[in-house]
């Protein structure tokens, strides 16, 4: 059920708001009401009519209006609609800028963290949250699992919603005495300046590799979108980089002036690093070590790359002035983040793990993770998603060579084929040593995966995680790997599961 927003917006002149704005029909524009879908307007409400990828905003001028808006956002004037128009460079930005200010400028009222990269935001904000949150400090969090206020939360929709969206989340926290919110920015989110109205204290990238290219083109515009978070720096805000990722750290360079960076790393130096790094499939040890201090850490989190993963939050909370045995008190007080290593296999004599990893890096980690928690072989299931980046399907196929066996099926086939999908993996799997099997019903896989596993063996689920739906077509279907790979576990009756205590 969608959440229920109590505040109420304050009502904004543009004139004001947008100084350089022209007008269309007036001298001015009082806002008390916003939709930048045509279908959810209502009477006196302004529409804003933002550019799409496939469709302008502008083409549903008439039908907004039809509905009772009465004035327009819009960056070319539209000599088809008799109502107030106010002119801007971008409307994006403006419309993320108006609802930042209908909602009472919540992002000036909170200590705001930013997280974006290719992989890893989720749970670095996930643990930035304990992290606050066990300092003391009441944090929001906004991201790919669900949007929760402080007190309420929700099963999110995307992983940074709307300009709308967010800016009434973090009022609401703020109307929840919520001193800190964390939120995911995607590349996509970035692009479309949805959290263009947004101030942030802390940027942190994760990293920066392959992924939604069918969307960014290439490299380049993807790594430019990343760099966009620098674009909502408050004054003197910190920048953190991930020293070990060489497109993120040669973001160094285009930091804004008077922004700080911090650096975290494993491999490289860097400002934050781990030392002592023990990985068990309870969870992992390590050393954090500053320039001036270190501290021994336990997390619930499984693999190196969470290592970095807490290098990360950990750069944040220092900056807003955790102390570090606080950090590592709150890294150790998180436990599982849904669909992210997540244990599935209790009492068994295999390791069941469920991944949201869906890019060749995060597949690489993954399996990775798997491999050193794992006295056996690692089996892999995994598949792509249908209609999109078909660039990165043989990547997927060769990342999976770390893997023992590969099974490659289907995830979120939406309107492809799913042997065609299978198809474009294989040509990267065909490329490493890795046994194969291919069964494109999902759950068919999972299952087959869990009864071929051995006594030490680790099954890892990728690709869909916390989701509990498998798209095909334009239907979505209940589908949770979580439960698929309790349901296979449950079905075996081989002496071979049964617990060793």
């Amino acid at each position: 059920m969608p959440h229920t927003f109590t505040r109420v917006a304050t009502p904004v002149g543009l004139r004001q708001l947008f100084p350089s704005a022209s007008f269309v029909g007036c001298g001015d524009i009082a806002v008390d009401s916003v939709s930048e879908d045509s279908r959810t307007c209502v009477p006196g409400c302004l529409f804003a009519a933002l550019p799409g990828v496939t469709e302008q905003g502008a083409s549903f001028v008439v039908e907004a209006i039809k509905l009772g808006a009465t004035a327009v956002l819009t960056d070319h004037p539209l000599e088809h609609a008799r109502v107030k128009q106010c002119i801007v460079p971008d409307v994006r930005r403006a419309y993320a800028q108006l609802c930042e200010a209908m909602y009472g400028y919540p992002s000036r009222r909170l200590g705001l963290i930013g997280v974006t990269g290719t992989n890893g935001k989720t749970t670095v904000t996930w643990l930035v949250r304990s992290i606050l949150e066990a300092a003391g400090w009441p944090t929001a969090l906004i991201g790919t699992i669900e949007y929760n206020d402080g007190m309420e939360s929700e099963a999110a929709t995307l992983t940074t919603p709307s300009a709308k969206i967010l800016s009434q989340w973090l009022s609401t926290a703020v109307s929840c005495a919520t001193q800190y919110a964390a939120i995911e920015l995607s590349s996509h989110a970035l692009d479309q300046s949805r959290a263009a109205g947004t101030l942030l204290d802390v940027a942190i990238v994760t990293n920066i590799t392959q992924d939604h290219f069918d969307y960014h083109g290439d490299a380049a515009a993807y790594r430019a979108s990343k760099a966009r978070i620098f674009e909502q720096l408050k004054s003197r805000a910190l920048v953190v980089l991930n020293a070990d990722d060489p497109l993120t750290a040669s973001l160094a360079g285009v930091t804004p002036d008077g922004s700080q960076v911090t650096t975290f790393g494993i491999d490289h130096t860097a400002d934050l690093t781990a030392e002592n790094i023990r990985l068990t499939s309870q969870g992992t040890t390590f050393r954090l070590q500053t320039l001036t201090d270190s501290v021994d850490v336990r997390t619930n989190l499984i693999g190196r790359h969470n290592v970095s993963n807490c290098l990360a939050a950990a750069a944040a909370a220092m900056h807003v002035g955790v102390p570090l045995t606080e950090i590592a008190e709150g890294i150790e007080a998180l436990g599982a983040i849904p669909g992210r290593m997540e244990s599935v296999a209790d009492e068994t004599q295999i390791n069941v793990y469920v991944d949201y990893a869906h890019t060749d890096d995060a597949l690489r980690n993954a399996i990775a993770a798997a491999r050193e928690v794992t006295t056996g072989r690692v089996l892999c299931v995994f598949g792509a998603g249908g209609d999109r980046d078909q660039s990165k399907r043989p990547l997927l196929g060769r990342a999976v060579g770390a893997a023992d066996v590969a099974v490659i099926t289907s995830d979120n086939p939406r309107h492809e084929n799913p042997q065609v999908i299978i198809d474009g993996i294989l040509t990267g799997c065909r490329e490493v040593p890795v046994t194969l099997h291919v069964e494109s019903d999902r759950a068919e896989a999972i299952r087959w995966a869990i009864e071929a596993a051995e006594p030490g063996d680790t099954v890892l689920v990728a690709g869909k995680g916390h989701e509990n739906v498998q798209i095909i077509g334009d239907e979505r279907r209940p589908f949770d790997d979580r439960a698929i790979c309790c349901e296979a576990l449950s079905e075996i009756t081989s002496p071979v599961f049964v617990s060793a205590t």
